[in-house]
């Protein structure tokens, strides 16, 4: 039998954070043996590999909130990152739109948030002044935000690994975690290729966070509950209906953004997303079902604390997403003109949102360090965004840890 492999750090998770975390390592201390454990057969195969590519801007995120720093610095570092590495990119902005009177207060309140986190340039708009910038959009007023771009987020990913691998590091692709057990000041790593021994682990495990915090010993006081997005896509001959990025005006008491167009890197539009309890944490279309993760979300109390009061907003959700007729119903808020025949169903995502045992969605990101493990056990949109700040943070857990 041959014997373990031997590293300093293992990060569970070849995601958009997972990779981003590997970097950071990789520059921070370099000669580090540093391994990358993805269980899918590419990087970025699921929340990176699904996301609508949007370069947020930090608009709607608490001042002072781990949100809200992360975002602001990994936007501006993942601008650069790709300027360096010839990735493309394009800082186009977006508009927020405010369809009728009764949500220019929650205007208003956007326009302080993004001032109060480092926004500048940031135009209100009145109904004319949105018609100039989206001809085809609907609104009394607006709020153009000049720092939100797009990119392919995969490409970003397949960069960050290949400088993984130029530092030294490894990546095992098909490479599932199964169980961690400490030993003498390391953990030995069992897993679908064979065991391996670490100094350290970092779980950037995403959809799966949760399952891998258990595996290794730490309760981590939330429970997974995925919400697939699903999208449709704008015909070719309509694109011109859409110039960058049209938003709605969000609800507060929930983190998800409302549907909303954008125009992709590759000039294809998206319209989207909904939010909809998926039967199966990587259930990227309406009948895949998992029996395990359904039974995992079902006998959660916190779900259904969460379904309890949110349970006319999820059956919505459902008609829209069984529901040609009421998705176009939502888009045509934004853009009036949009018709059924101008849209056809795209691809989805799966958000891995975190629930406490409350019933309560947890907002922020969370971060928790235990002995010989970084845990990033909430990471939802926009961390792929901040993903080269949170890569850092988690870095500095990590040397801390090793120097301690």
């Amino acid at each position: 039998m041959s014997s373990p492999s031997i590293h300093d750090v293992a990060v569970v998770g070849g995601g958009i954070v997972g990779c981003a975390t590997a970097l950071a390592l990789s520059e921070a201390q370099p000669g580090l043996n540093i391994v990358i454990l993805e269980k899918e057969a590419r990087l970025a195969a699921h929340q990176t590999g699904h996301n609508s590519g949007v370069i947020h801007a930090g608009l709607y995120y608490r001042p002072g909130s781990l949100k809200a720093l992360n975002c602001t610095a990994g936007r501006e570092a993942l601008y650069t990152f790709c300027a360096e590495h010839g990735i493309p990119h394009e800082r186009c902005g977006k508009v927020v739109v405010a369809v009728d009177a009764r949500e220019v207060a929650a205007l208003d309140e956007l326009e302080r948030r993004g001032r109060a986190n480092g926004l500048d340039g940031l135009e209100r708009l009145d109904a004319a002044q949105v018609r100039a910038r989206e001809p085809h959009a609907a609104a009394v007023g607006g709020l153009f935000v000049p720092q939100t771009g797009i990119v392919d987020y995969i490409r970003v990913v397949e960069v960050m690994a290949e400088l993984v691998r130029r530092r030294g590091g490894t990546i095992c692709l098909g490479t599932e975690l199964r169980a961690v057990r400490p030993e003498q000041g390391e953990l030995r790593l069992q897993t679908s290729a064979g065991e391996m021994v670490t100094r350290l682990l970092v779980n950037c495990a995403g959809l799966h966070c949760d399952r891998v915090a258990r595996l290794a010993g730490i309760e981590p006081g939330l429970r997974i509950v995925p919400f697939r997005g699903e999208y449709y896509e704008v015909r070719p001959e309509r694109r011109n209906l859409v110039r960058h990025l049209i938003y709605p005006v969000p609800d507060p008491t929930l983190p998800f953004l409302g549907v909303h167009f954008t125009r992709m890197i590759d000039g294809t539009v998206e319209a989207g997303p909904n939010a909809v309890l998926a039967w199966k944490r990587e259930g990227y279309r309406w009948y895949d079902c998992s029996p395990g993760d359904l039974v995992d979300t079902l006998a959660f109390v916190g779900f259904w604390r969460l379904a309890g009061r949110f349970w006319r907003v999820g059956m919505a959700e459902y008609h829209r997403s069984f529901s040609k007729a009421a998705f176009v119903a939502s888009l045509q808020r934004l853009v009036p003109e949009v018709r059924a025949e101008d849209v056809t169903r795209g691809g989805a995502g799966v958000r891995a949102q975190a629930v406490d045992r409350d019933g309560k969605l947890v907002d922020d990101f969370r971060i928790v360090t235990a002995e010989r493990m970084v845990h990033v056990l909430n990471a939802p949109s926009p961390a792929a965004t901040a993903s080269l700040s949170i890569g850092r943070v988690v870095a500095g857990e990590v040397t801390r840890l090793l120097n301690g």
